[in-house]
C-alpha cells in the first residue's frame, strides 16, 4: 500500500517538476536575469530538496521493512495470543479447581480453627487445673514436711518404745521360763489322780473292774436293789463289802495316795424311766443307804472314812449311752468315787493352762 502511494507520488512530483520547469523556462525567457540571479539559489535549493527526497526514500523503504515487521510481528502475536488464550482456557480450569480446593480446604480450615479454638478453651481449662493442681501440690507438700517432721519425732519415739519393748520382752522371757516351771509342777500336781487311778488298777487287777478315766468303781442297781426300790437287798451286802474294802483298801493303805484323799462318794443313778423328781428321790434314797451300810463297817470306822463319805443322788443326768441311745440297764448303778484334795482347783487351773 505504501509503495503505491509512493509510486504515485513520485510520478506527480516528476510531473510537478516538468511543469514547473516549463514554467521556469517562461519565467526565465522573461526574467533571465532574475533566474541567473537566483539560479544558483535554486540550485543549492534544489540539490538539498534531492537530498531530502532521497531521505525520505530510504524512510519509506525502512517505514516498509518496519511495516512488514510489524505484520509478521503480528501474525505471531496473534499466534501468541491464541496459545495464551488456550493457556488462560487452561488455566481458567485450574483456577476454578484450584477455586474448588481452595473453598474445601477452607470449610476445613473453619473445622480445623473451631478445634483449635475448642482446644484452647480446653487447654485454657486445664491450665487453670494445673494451677489449682500446682497449688494443692504445694500445699500437700507443705503439710507432708509437716508430716514428715511428726514421722520422725514418731520414728524416735517408736524406737524408744521399742528398746522398751525389748527390755519387757526380757522380762516377758524370764516370766514365760517361770511360768513354765510352775506349769510342770501344777501338772504333775493334776496328774496325781493318773497316778491314783494307775495305782489302783495294780492293786485290784482283774479282781474289780473299775472306770478307766476316772477311776470309779460302777456296780449295778437291780443287784443291790429291788425294781423301784431303795433297801439293800440282804444278799447283796457281802459283794458289796468285799468289793467296797478292796477299793477303798487300796487307797487308804498307800501311803502315797491316801495323804491327797479328800472324799469317798457314792451316787445313786437311774434311767430316764418316770419324772425327774422321782428319780433324784429313788437315786438319793439308793446312794444313803449305801453310805449307811458302808459306814456301818468296821474297815470305815478303823480307817476313820465316815468322815470323807457323801451321798449323792443324779437321777438320769449322768445316763449311760451307746451311740446316742441310752442304756438303761447301765445307767441303773451306784458309782463309787474317790475325790483327791484341790481336785477341783487342779481341774480348772490344768484347763486354764491348756488353753492357748
Amino acid at each position: 500500500m505504501f509503495r503505491r502511494n509512493s509510486a504515485k507520488e513520485e510520478s506527480n512530483f516528476w510531473i510537478s517538476y516538468a511543469d514547473l520547469m516549463a514554467g521556469l523556462l517562461f519565467v526565465f525567457i522573461l526574467l533571465i536575469g532574475a533566474i541567473v540571479s537566483k539560479s544558483a539559489i535554486l540550485k543549492s535549493e534544489l540539490h538539498s530538496k534531492e537530498e531530502a527526497l532521497d531521505k525520505l526514500a530510504k524512510s519509506l523503504t525502512k517505514s516498509n521493512a518496519l511495516v512488514d515487521e510489524k505484520e509478521n510481528s503480528l501474525t505471531k502475536n496473534e499466534r501468541m495470543l491464541k496459545l495464551k488464550l488456550d493457556e488462560i482456557d487452561k488455566l481458567n480450569k485450574l483456577l476454578l479447581e484450584a477455586n474448588a480446593k481452595q473453598n474445601a480446604l477452607s470449610n476445613k480450615i473453619v473445622i480445623v480453627q473451631d478445634l483449635l479454638t475448642k482446644n484452647q478453651d480446653e487447654l485454657n481449662k486445664n491450665k487453670k487445673s494445673l494451677e489449682d493442681y500446682e497449688g494443692k501440690v504445694l500445699i500437700l507438700s507443705n503439710d507432708l514436711s509437716k508430716e514428715k517432721d511428726a514421722v520422725k519425732l514418731k520414728d524416735e519415739k517408736l524406737l524408744a518404745l521399742l528398746n522398751a519393748m525389748d527390755e519387757s520382752k526380757t522380762k516377758y522371757d524370764e516370766l514365760i521360763v517361770k511360768l513354765q516351771a510352775q506349769k510342770a509342777k501344777i501338772k504333775s500336781l493334776t496328774g496325781i489322780k493318773l497316778q491314783v487311778i494307775a495305782a489302783l488298777k495294780d492293786t485290784l487287777g482283774d479282781k474289780i473292774n473299775i472306770d478307766k478315766k476316772t477311776g470309779s468303781l460302777r456296780l449295778a442297781s437291780n443287784i443291790l436293789f429291788g425294781i423301784g426300790d431303795a433297801t439293800l437287798k440282804p444278799e447283796s451286802k457281802v459283794e458289796l463289802k468285799r468289793v467296797f474294802e478292796e477299793y477303798i483298801g487300796a487307797l487308804v493303805n498307800n501311803e502315797n495316795i491316801k495323804p491327797h484323799l479328800d472324799k469317798i462318794i457314792i451316787e445313786g443313778h437311774t434311767d430316764s424311766d418316770g419324772s425327774y423328781i422321782y428319780n433324784l428321790k429313788l437315786s438319793q434314797e439308793r446312794a444313803l443307804a449305801v453310805t449307811e451300810y458302808l459306814s456301818s463297817l468296821d474297815f470305815s470306822t478303823k480307817h476313820n472314812i465316815k468322815p470323807m463319805m457323801v451321798a449323792s443322788g443324779r437321777a438320769y443326768l449322768d445316763s449311760v449311752t451307746n451311740d446316742g441311745v441310752e442304756d438303761k440297764n447301765a445307767s441303773r448303778r451306784i458309782e463309787i468315787k474317790f475325790m483327791l484334795k484341790n481336785e477341783d482347783a487342779m481341774q480348772e487351773i490344768e484347763k486354764v493352762l491348756d488353753e492357748k
